[in-house]
């Protein structure tokens, strides 16, 4: 089956009636017709079908809406599935911009969080472990999800070498790598490690103590 559906979106059926509980809570419509649309794609994930194989077209037949309306709101299944995790991920820290330590341990919080998230939630582990051989869906993800982030810790890093807290003798990318790499390699290569309340902060203290500028 093709990774793209044909034709162009069709305006077949209208956007459903937001349920009343979610009425009574004042759910904007919008955002009840996209959470719609969520429930219907991790509905069909847990029915066991594979990434490649959900069109928008079945998603918008399963949410009961009509493919117009979730093209309205994504060019293409590929950003649907982004946004997706990124709705269920946990949200990314806003910076201070005070203190370049605390700024860097609110990033690894985030990456420890997002890995016990990814530990916890079988729709998460589910979705990573397709996402591989489907590279559409990862370049999306890393394009929209990854870089930015990874953006931000250099620019915390670049930062943390212009106040004179980091030594400026390196490549930016390098002393970024410093930092996140050990989340990863709990997160991604050793899965069973501990992602234990404090990490963050013991690794960003650790890295700096040995980037101090040199005498």
């Amino acid at each position: 089956m093709s990774l793209q559906d044909s034709g162009n979106p069709e305006p077949q059926k209208d956007e459903p009636t937001p349920p009343p509980e979610a009425a009574r809570r004042g759910r904007p419509r919008s955002e009840a017709v996209e959470q719609a649309i969520f429930d219907a794609v991790v509905g069909l994930l847990e029915e066991g079908v594979p990434l490649t194989e959900l069109s928008i077209e079945r998603i918008a037949r399963t949410a009961g809406v009509g493919k117009a309306t979730i093209y309205r709101r994504w060019p293409g299944k590929e950003e649907l599935f982004v946004e997706l995790l990124r709705s269920v991920e946990p949200q990314d820290p806003v910076l201070t911009g005070t203190s370049v330590r605390d700024d860097l341990v609110m990033l690894l919080e985030m990456l420890r969080r997002r890995g016990l998230a990814k530990r916890s939630s079988a729709l998460l582990h589910n979705v990573f472990s397709q996402m591989q051989a489907y590279p559409k869906l990862w370049e999306a993800y890393q394009n929209t999800v990854i870089e930015p982030r990874r953006r931000l810790g250099m620019d915390t890093v670049r930062r943390g070498m212009e106040l004179g807290e980091i030594r400026d003798d390196l490549d930016v990318e390098f002393v970024n790598d410093l930092f996140i790499g050990p989340l990863l390699l709990r997160t991604v290569i050793r899965p069973g490690a501990t992602l234990e309340p404090g990490l963050a902060e013991r690794v960003v203290d650790a890295v700096m103590a040995g980037l101090r500028p040199r005498p």
